[in-house]
Order: structure tokens, then sequence, then C-alpha cells
């Protein structure tokens, strides 16, 4: 699989660049880093992860990617899919998925950052496919075509809609929700469960409720083996 340090170390020095323009334009806006994300002021609070089995990391509709029968050891990913650093690790954590299938039980919960102007589009897309079955399928879509509309102030809301029709999805049921205020609020759910335990940025890693920040597919890959040997 190889190492992501390259490619995230890059996207830090671009999301730097951009974070200094953001505030000359948006002095409400403040920059915190982690890997190369830009976040909210409301969000600079930085609550103390805790390891309480809570229900913060994984609630009963948060949605699995894939599922361990022992329930032993689960990594749970809070993500933006405008995120250049999520689109970085998304690859990384298909081929662990692939290489743990059985043994590691994957979660993806929402966080999109407040200054990608379609990182909550995109939440709301993927969510409003979910509810026809096809979480992964939009998921995956995201990220494959982030180049296409990430980082820009154009809304991303047609080009969503024919991620749906290409889909073959029911795009009236899916256009109701993706419009519905409850879509968004499912989403807002676990943005306040990630503040919650400490998510600041993304992508955030949990692994078996503990934040991991996992450099490369190996130190990914160390950490996972050495859960499932505890």
């Amino acid at each position: 699989m190889g190492s992501v340090r390259t490619k995230v170390a890059a996207m830090r020095e671009k999301d730097r660049r951009a974070a200094a323009q953001r505030r000359a334009r948006l002095v409400s806006i403040g920059v915190v880093g982690l890997f190369v994300v830009v976040v909210a002021a409301f969000l600079v609070f930085d609550r103390a992860q805790t390891a309480s089995a809570d229900g913060r990391y994984v609630r009963e509709d948060s949605h699995v990617l894939s599922k361990a029968a022992d329930g032993k050891v689960t990594l749970v990913e809070f993500l933006d899919f405008e995120c250049e650093a999520c689109r970085a690790y998304f690859p990384v954590v298909e081929e662990l998925r692939k290489k743990y299938e059985g043994r590691v039980t994957f979660v993806a919960r929402y966080f999109p950052i407040p200054s990608h102007f379609n990182a909550e589009r995109a939440a709301r897309a993927v969510e409003a496919a979910a509810q026809q079955g096809r979480f992964e399928d939009m998921y995956k879509r995201m990220f494959e075509t982030q180049q296409q509309w990430g980082e820009q102030r154009v809304p991303a809301d047609p080009l969503f809609r024919t991620f749906a029709e290409e889909l073959k999805l029911d795009l009236a049921a899916w256009d109701k929700a993706y419009a519905d205020p409850a879509t968004l609020e499912r989403i807002r759910k676990d943005q306040a469960d990630g503040e919650a335990v400490g998510v600041t940025g993304t992508p955030t890693f949990f692994l078996n409720e503990k934040k991991i920040q996992p450099e490369s597919a190996e130190a990914f890959e160390a950490a996972l083996d050495a859960a499932l040997a505890g």
C-alpha cells in the first residue's frame, strides 16, 4: 500500500496557504491543523477524547462499511468528503478493509468542515443515498470524484444529483431526502459526537475508542495488529 506521508505533507502545505487567504477574507474562521484540515471557529473547543463506551463513537445508526463477527476491534473515521487528506487516506482504508475483512469493524462518520464549501452538501448527498441502502456506493463516488468539485466556491448540488442518477437511485426520493432538514440533522449528530470526543479536523481515527494518528499504511496495520493481539 505504501506510505501516505508525502501526500499528506504536500496537502498540509497547500492547506496552510489556502488558510492564510481565508483568514484575510473571513476573520470569523479559525484554522487548526490536523493533517491538512481547516476548522471553523466554533470547533476550536478541543474537548478531551474519552474512552468510555457511551455511544459517541458508534451509534445504532452509524454507517458500518465492514463488520467483524466478534466485535473485538473497531476503527471509526470521522471524515469530510471535501478534505484532501481524507481522499489520500481513502485507498489506504479500502486496502485495510480487504486485508482485515471479518476481523475489524470499519465505521464512517460525518464531520464536514464548515470552511469547505461543498462538504456539507456532499454529506447530505451520501446520507440521502444511504436512505436507499447505497451509502457505500455514494461514499466511494465522492472520494473518487473529489478533484472535480472540491476546493471550489460553486454549489455542487447538480453534480451530486447526477451521481444519484448514475447509481440508479429513486431520484424523487433522493431529492426529498437531500433537502430534508432531518438529513442535515443526522449529519450534525455525527459532528456533535465528534466534537464531544475531541475531533477538531479530518480525518480523525479512533481504534477501540482511542484516537490514533497513523501517517502510513504500515503504521495503520501495526495498530490494527496490536489491537487484534490484545
